[in-house]
């Protein structure tokens, strides 16, 4: 009798995960323009949002601090006056409970300063006027991708913890490093990258910087400690390039990446040598059993008129870093087929690429959609 009501509370535990993954997105708008908001309003409801609105964003921090329910997403109008969206952002991530809640900037402006300040508050995903509602819809669509696949992680990782309080997470898993300034998540470091992709990036480079040993280092050490060496790195990557004010975010499999403008942006970067000293002061501050050190691969350029084309870019940038690696290793490095070498990381960019190209294709040529 009682593995039987086990197997039957443990269907129920799956039918109500299910449920919680399959219910409708609530979402919650704020834009000063009335109308825009009505737009809003009546495009995201035909599309089965569960979409609430606010004027102002002193009423929307009132709102949201009587809210019993979180909400799922939030479209936020950067130009308000007051506190703006950005300011807005960076207020919503300070509640725990929208660590992690996908934010898109509505907005007309598209200059480059305007995208780094909304991705480093806290945003998702960036959205300029006037819509275009099939693109709006998309971003709606990764939105709500993006909050399943969490829902998803976070049951799978309470599970995990169930079964075995000590468990590790893999390698290859892009994991979050949070309240480190400049440094985003894998998939808002994507949309950055594929946003920036619409001005011009004759002055960007990105650059990949590798743990050495990771593969090692994530088998030796305890997954806190793992993560908090990690960390170290992160925060190592955001002082040495706090003056130019470079984008970072970490990639898997011990990879992390940077993103810097200006015309010397490829040469000024900071010495390899410069990361690892800031890494092992870290790491020496907080008594870390391991002296561990990076390395950086060379940096590419992001010239390319297409988001694809961007993509493909840090694709590059990962396998440059990744080659130095095997180079670099004591340990016998057994090759791979030719044009098969790079990370998970690299690979996973790669696939993304294409799937853009695809969609811009689509999109431009509806005669190839097959309805």
């Amino acid at each position: 009798m009682n593995a039987e009501n086990n197997i039957g509370s443990s269907f129920q535990e799956k039918l109500t995960r299910r449920a919680r993954l399959q219910e409708e997105l609530r979402v919650l708008a704020v834009d000063d323009d009335l109308n825009i908001l009505q737009l809003l309003k009546t495009a995201l409801s035909a599309l089965h949002f569960d979409i609430s609105i606010s004027d102002s964003a002193a009423n929307t921090l009132k709102l949201l601090a009587r809210q019993e329910k979180p909400f799922d997403c939030f479209l936020l109008d950067i130009q308000m006056p007051g506190m703006n969206g950005i300011m807005l952002a960076k207020e919503i991530r300070k509640m725990p409970e929208y660590k992690h809640t996908p934010i898109l900037m509505l907005t007309a402006m598209s200059d480059r300063e305007y995208v780094d300040l909304a991705f480093v508050a806290g945003a998702t995903d960036y959205v300029t006027k006037p819509f275009d509602f099939l693109e709006l819809r998309s971003r709606m669509s990764a939105a709500q991708r993006l909050v399943q696949e969490r829902r998803i992680a976070e049951s799978n990782a309470q599970q995990s913890q169930a079964v075995d309080p000590k468990a590790k997470f893999p390698l290859d898993e892009p994991i979050s490093i949070d309240g480190i300034d400049r440094v985003l998540r894998y998939a808002e470091f994507d949309n950055y990258i594929m946003q920036l992709s619409q001005g011009r990036l004759f002055s960007t480079h990105a650059t990949a910087i590798k743990l050495v040993d990771a593969k090692r280092l994530h088998k030796a050490l305890s997954a806190d400690e793992f993560q908090l060496l990690l960390r170290d790195v992160a925060t190592s990557l955001a002082k040495a390039t706090k003056k130019s004010g470079d984008i970072i975010s970490y990639r898997g499999d011990g990879v992390f990446l940077t993103v810097r403008h200006g015309r010397n942006a490829a040469h000024d970067a900071p010495e390899e040598e410069t990361f690892n000293r800031l890494l092992l002061t870290l790491q020496s501050q907080r008594q870390a059993r391991t002296d561990a050190q990076v390395i950086l691969g060379d940096s590419v350029s992001l010239r390319s008129l297409s988001k694809s084309g961007s993509l493909m870019s840090i694709s590059r940038a990962i396998e440059n870093v990744e080659l130095r690696d095997q180079m670099a290793h004591v340990e016998p490095v057994r090759r791979r087929a030719s044009g098969q070498d790079g990370s998970a990381e690299s690979e996973t960019v790669k696939k993304r690429a294409y799937e853009t190209v695809l969609r811009d294709l689509f999109r431009e040529d509806p005669s190839l959609r097959n309805d």
